[in-house]
């Protein structure tokens, strides 16, 4: 038998969660066993799967303690260079990404991450304790391509991180981009929707008719300028799959300049593009009366304008 004492960071979970994440060698089918042999009690009173723990309370379970090794304790992280921080309080971190950091590892194999530096700038200033967390660790809400730069909003605690990916989910934070266009659209203004799919390994995928597979799409887009065959777009996503602004803007005929995936790569030669010229550069906090851990969020804004502009001959 093994007991659990659940802190701050295991609240608000399920019983069965929170047990999966703790005891990583627990096999899954073995755990919901337990749960219906009445073999897992919380407070002393038998509990389901589905019973949201509280902080304070005791869990235990009664198993043999080699099926129950616990998720090990790292008590180290990797050295890396603090994240450029726009907003931070007790709860989340908006931080700004460069071009060529990935969020987490990909298939680059590059040791350094936007959620490396993260969690290693919160060990360093006491605000976060691998070696004291049983099913938590601090993590990023958002994801950006690697050559992709912008605010990525990243939550120091369990509750915030839930609260954060519901508002996302619910379209309570809206997200603006500013990108350079390889062509000029011929409307000024548009809001397109479209249909999505993306296979793993693969180039999106984008039709302009349902299709089974593919997941029904929204990006809107504003031209604020234009010149030599090229434009700056101010682009906002009403939905959030993967390259979906890359790959919309070229099945629309105005792929984002530098883009070697679904760009011009003609004029991607031509105008000396060294990576895609997108950048999540707009972040608003569009959250409703309801309160929450998070409420005094409501109404911030985050934003800046990317060198790219300037650099390529537009102002703002």
């Amino acid at each position: 038998m093994r007991e659990f004492q659940i802190g701050e960071n295991d609240a608000g979970q399920r019983a069965d969660k929170f047990l999966q994440k703790a005891c990583p060698a627990l096999p899954k089918s073995l755990l919901y066993k337990t749960f219906r042999k009445r073999d897992v009690k919380l407070n002393g009173k038998r509990i389901s799967a589905e019973t949201v723990l509280a902080a304070g309370d005791v869990l235990a379970v009664y198993l043999p303690d080699d099926v129950l090794q616990v998720k090990p304790r790292s008590t180290a992280l990797r050295p890396l260079p603090p994240p450029e921080i726009v907003y931070e309080d007790a709860q989340i971190c908006v931080m700004k990404k460069p071009v060529n950091l990935p969020v987490h590892a990909d298939g680059k194999g590059s040791a350094d991450t936007l959620a490396g530096r993260f969690l290693y700038d919160l060990a360093e200033h006491g605000c976060y304790d691998p070696s004291a967390e049983q099913s938590f660790s601090p993590a990023l809400c958002n994801r950006l391509d690697r050559n992709t730069e912008g605010l990525v909003i990243g939550a120091k605690t369990a509750e915030a991180l839930r609260c954060m990916n519901e508002k996302i989910r619910s379209g309570e934070v809206t997200k603006k981009y500013l990108c350079i266009t390889s062509a000029v659209p011929e409307q000024r203004k548009m809001t397109a929707d479209a249909y999505h799919r993306r296979l793993e390994g693969q180039k999106a995928e984008i039709s302009q008719f349902p299709r089974d597979g593919f997941h029904p799409i929204r990006t809107g887009y504003e031209v604020l300028g234009a010149h030599d065959g090229i434009a700056l777009l101010r682009v906002t996503l009403y939905t959030g799959r993967t390259h979906q602004i890359r790959a919309h803007l070229a099945s629309l005929g105005f792929p984002v300049l530098g883009d070697v995936k679904y760009g011009d790569l003609a004029a991607n030669r031509k105008w000396h593009a060294p990576h895609q010229l997108l950048a999540a550069c707009d972040l608003t906090f569009d959250f409703s009366d309801a309160p929450c851990a998070l409420f005094g969020l409501r109404g911030k804004h985050f934003s800046y304008t990317p060198d790219f502009c300037a650099e390529y001959g537009f102002k703002i």
